[in-house]
């Protein structure tokens, strides 16, 4: 497929599925007034659909390793586009959970294929912008979703909110489908107890952290499952994480600062809505204004980052972004004034934005073509984990009754340790990449201008 075509699918389906999830956020308690649901219910549309997204990404990543990250995209986006649909016309909250849960699986098939696509259409060391323009476009999405949540909720309703992504999602996934990318010579084998064992492990941890409390029973079968799933993989011939991801001390740094940066980026935000709502007195339409240089800075250092990657490496880069990360999380626990307020946000914003590209970049750029959906599935895995933990730490400090101060500072400090992290990747360097994305040679030299 022409690369050009690639980005913009890669780009159209990050969107999709970053835009349902923050539109579905604003419509929520819509849906619990028309729907007569309780608390919990709302709360399992989306505790159904992490789960499920979260304990498939990996296995999805192999499966498109095997039959073509198109193929999965194609099929991924088709379910995802269907299923929304079929939450726009469900009759009751039961039928949005368990159809939010079938969205998943659909998601969790096409976010691998989104990576795994640029992986197989540029080569190693034209991955830089292609990674950026994905994430600007995710930062985009996230700015302009609440926005646009808002004013079809209190419009049409929330029922239209679902039916946005209906037809580029069935358009893309068709289109998908027509393109006959050459079949690998010798086909990815399918390790299946170790994708049932990992999947039983995140859906299990996802659980935990989420239903705080009542989250014992999870939190132990995660941890028999993991210690089954470790075991396994080290005997099996053909394991579900190949040796050369997970073996790669920069791609295992990368993973790890993915997790605390998304972590204490939405720890930090779900801390910083009552911050400025209830300890500050801003009502939501001014909250929101404070927190936009989030959005317009995550947007703005997406192709920041790819020159940086280029001119002194991603351990710099990734180190002074998590710098700014923890700066900006800290100034927001220790003001009240409105224009240092938005500067906490445009640090937060500029540091998340600049690692999510430079620690997605090293992820993707040292798999192997044969496993680029397995390291997308990964890096997905640790975008959807991070979240979810960043805001299981927050409410717990919350529920302490000291106030954000604690939580933020706590998120603060986790995004210090992740910029430690960091000190394992790679500098600046141009390797000589074979056709299957191992390095031929690792000597420096002056990056290119």
């Amino acid at each position: 497929m022409n690369p050009r075509l690639t980005l913009a699918s890669s780009v159209v389906g990050a969107v999709i599925v970053a835009l349902d999830g923050t539109v579905l956020t604003v419509a929520q308690p819509s849906v619990q007034r028309d729907l007569g649901a309780s608390f919990a219910q709302v709360q399992w549309t989306s505790t159904g659909y992490l789960i499920a997204v979260a304990s498939l990404l990996v296995f999805a990543g192999r499966l498109g390793d095997r039959h073509g990250h198109h193929r999965l995209f194609g099929i991924g986006m088709l379910g995802f586009g269907a299923v929304s649909a079929g939450i726009a016309l469900a009759p009751g909250v039961g039928w949005v959970i368990g159809l939010r849960v079938v969205q998943g699986v659909f998601g969790a098939l096409l976010q691998p294929a989104t990576l795994g696509m640029l992986r197989a259409a540029f080569p190693p060391d034209r991955l830089r912008t292609p990674i950026a323009i994905r994430t600007a476009a995710i930062g985009v999405s996230a700015a302009v979703g609440p926005v646009l949540g808002g004013a079809l909720v209190a419009g049409p309703g929330w029922r239209v909110v679902f039916l946005l992504n209906v037809v580029p999602a069935l358009v893309l996934g068709a289109l998908a489908l027509t393109v006959r990318p050459p079949r690998p010579a010798s086909p990815v084998p399918l390790d299946l107890p170790g994708a049932l064992l990992l999947a039983i492990t995140l859906a299990c941890l996802v659980h935990a952290l989420v239903a705080l409390p009542g989250w014992g029973w999870t939190a132990a079968t995660a941890t028999v499952t993991g210690a089954a799933f470790v075991r396994h993989e080290r005997r099996t011939a053909s394991p579900l994480l190949p040796p050369g991801v997970i073996g790669s001390a920069a791609v295992g740094s990368a993973l790890g600062m993915l997790v605390a940066a998304s972590a204490a980026l939405s720890g930090a935000l779900f801390t910083g809505t009552f911050l400025l709502q209830d300890t500050l007195g801003l009502d939501p339409f001014r909250s929101a204004l404070v927190s936009l240089p989030l959005a317009a800075l995550m947007v703005a250092a997406a192709p920041t980052c790819a020159v940086l990657l280029r001119r002194v490496g991603a351990r710099r880069t990734t180190v002074a972004a998590m710098t700014l990360l923890t700066l900006g999380i800290l100034t927001l626990s220790r003001t009240s004034s409105v224009p240092l307020l938005c500067t906490a946000f445009a640090l937060v914003g500029a540091g998340f934005g600049t690692v999510m590209v430079a620690a997605t970049h090293v992820v993707v750029r040292e798999a192997a073509v044969e496993s680029a959906g397995v390291a997308g599935g990964l890096q997905q895995t640790a975008m959807n984990v991070g979240p979810v933990l960043g805001v299981a730490a927050a409410t717990a400090l919350l529920e302490t009754g000291g106030g954000p101060g604690l939580p933020l500072a706590v998120l603060a400090a986790l995004a210090l340790a992740g910029a430690a992290a960091g000190r394992a990747l790679p500098g600046r360097q141009d390797a000589t990449m074979n056709d299957h994305g191992h390095s031929k040679d690792r000597t420096r030299v002056p990056a290119q201008r």
